[in-house]
């Protein structure tokens, strides 16, 4: 391996790691503060220890559209895609619930497709329909046992909001990842806790040690160093290939679920796991062989 692909290759391994206990870290913050509440203190708190990782680094903070498109993507990455997964992972456990998220590189996929920023692939249909088996898989345990259907498509809803910030950062200019992420983090950080507001949700701090730890995972593994990371991989590898997270961090989830969080390894996660992994593979991964790179989106996990 050439020194060159030894740094990205690391960044990538600890991006896995670190994200794979998000949503172990959500399942726990969420069985005392409300969802909504939960996610605005998390991201706020780490859009603070950023702006002053920034201004210790004197990083250059984006400007007009530069900035409008952070907020932009901080609104659709971090404020919708997390509201509606903090939702979904109140009813379905952190392991089944990350392997969803698994599907985030295709749809990523499929909508730059749509919206003219890449040419169609017969593979991605094929990768489509394996993922999507996988998926029904997957869901077929919580759909039978007492998790509302709400739960699993606030989940799906969460992988297009993913994916559609993605696709939306492939136009913006490139901004420095601390900046990108602060700028993102503390918009979605406003919109969460008007979401919580109105939901009715108490804005009360932890008293459990359990959350207390849940919840500095949350802030400086998972948000502050998981999404730095990520935008850095995607610099140096592209959007398709540095996607490949979302494939790798459901085997993380998993084994930290079952761990910490007593979740079944259930025949139907564990066939479905590894079709929604192939179809993911054949449909957004396999074509860069082909020497064929989508080009630059931005960020999610």
């Amino acid at each position: 391996m050439r020194a060159g692909e030894r740094t990205p290759l690391l960044r990538f391994a600890a991006c896995c790691l670190l994200a794979g206990g998000n949503a172990v870290g959500v399942r726990f913050s969420n069985r005392e503060l409300d969802p909504l509440w939960g996610a605005a203190l998390r991201f706020g708190t780490a859009a603070v220890v950023l702006l002053a990782i920034g201004a210790v680094r004197r990083a250059a903070w984006p400007r007009g559209r530069a900035l409008a498109g952070a907020a932009l993507f901080g609104v659709l990455n971090f404020g919708v895609a997390f509201a509606l997964a903090y939702y979904a992972l109140d009813h379905i456990h952190a392991g089944a619930g990350q392997t969803l998220l698994s599907l985030v590189p295709l749809v990523t996929l499929l909508l730059a497709v749509a919206q003219g920023q890449e040419r169609f692939h017969t593979a991605a249909v094929a990768g489509t329909l394996l993922a999507v088996a996988g998926v029904a898989l997957v869901s077929r345990a919580p759909l039978q046992g007492s998790v509302p259907v709400t739960a699993l498509l606030a989940a799906l809803g969460s992988v297009v909001a993913f994916a559609q910030a993605a696709v939306l950062v492939r136009r913006l200019p490139r901004v420095d990842p601390v900046a990108m992420n602060a700028v993102g983090m503390a918009a979605a950080a406003v919109l969460l806790a008007a979401g919580s507001r109105l939901a009715g949700d108490r804005w009360t701090p932890p008293d459990r040690a359990a959350t207390w730890w849940a919840l500095a995972y949350l802030v400086v593994a998972g948000s502050v160093l998981t999404f730095v990371l990520y935008l850095l991989v995607i610099q140096s590898w592209g959007a398709s290939r540095a996607s490949y997270v979302f494939v790798v961090i459901p085997a993380v989830t998993i084994a930290l679920s079952a761990w910490l969080d007593d979740e079944p390894l259930t025949a139907s996660l564990l066939l479905g796991t590894p079709l929604i992994v192939a179809g993911v593979h054949l449909g957004a991964l396999r074509r860069r062989t082909a020497g064929q790179d989508p080009g630059r989106p931005g960020s999610g996990t």
